[in-house]
């Protein structure tokens, strides 16, 4: 009895042992296939994360280029503030250096001589003219004498014409008040008197020589005095 159900048992077990096919094996073996789809989207978001990159790289370049420009400005303007911040004060200083000038002319060399109290006076106020004048020039204040030079109404005020110079028209023959330069800036114009009359301008019209000689005369100061160039 005992065997017999021993090997009922035995061959209950060895149906159990048998491999059981079930096709699982085959399901994962099956290659799988991707869509066309799929493979679409992804050509896409490949596409727009390349034009991403493009532009995300230009505007980096823009601000980079700004930024320099930004600095670039501001040390420029961090100089020009350094150099020419004095401007209006070194303005007002050339009245005083004028002045001093002008109290040095006004001296005869007779009172020099006959007066000690006259000419120390006169040596400390020409001192004190030489001191300022190297003052000015230290801070980058120039004087311009243009006397014999070519009229140039970005640099000289015309106060006057001289008529009866031989000069070539156009010609600074006479300085009455020096002009300064500050940097590459012209801080006041020198005025000046411009020699006219050293020669005649040609007339294209010889018929109507005289009326144009006249007119021309006319046009001609006030073409001058239109250049003038009266910012200090």
């Amino acid at each position: 009895m005992i065997d017999k159900e021993r090997q009922f048992g035995g061959e209950k077990a060895g149906e159990s042992s048998e491999p059981v096919e079930t096709g699982v094996e085959d399901q994962v073996l099956a290659p799988c296939e991707p869509a066309e789809q799929d493979e679409t989207e992804t050509d896409e978001s490949g596409e727009n994360a390349g034009d991403s990159v493009t532009q995300l790289k230009d505007q980096l370049l823009r601000a980079l280029a700004e930024t320099e420009n930004v600095r670039r400005r501001a040390r420029k303007d961090v100089t020009d503030a350094s150099r020419y911040g004095i401007a209006n004060f070194a303005r007002d200083m050339l009245s005083v250096s004028d002045n001093m000038a002008r109290a040095l002319d006004s001296i005869p060399d007779d009172a020099r001589e006959e007066s000690d109290v006259v000419k120390a006076i006169a040596e400390g106020v020409e001192m004190t003219a030489r001191e300022m004048a190297s003052a000015l020039e230290r801070h980058g204040i120039r004087q311009v004498s243009p006397l014999g030079e070519k009229f140039d109404y970005n640099l000289h005020q015309a106060m006057f014409e001289a008529k009866d110079s031989d000069e070539p028209d156009g010609t600074i023959v006479n300085v009455v008040q020096a002009g300064y330069m500050i940097g590459e800036r012209l801080l006041r114009p020198a005025m000046v008197g411009v020699a006219k009359g050293g020669g005649t301008a040609p007339s294209n019209d010889a018929d109507d020589g005289g009326e144009e000689g006249e007119n021309g005369a006319g046009e001609a100061q006030t073409n001058l005095g239109a250049k003038l160039d009266t910012t200090a």
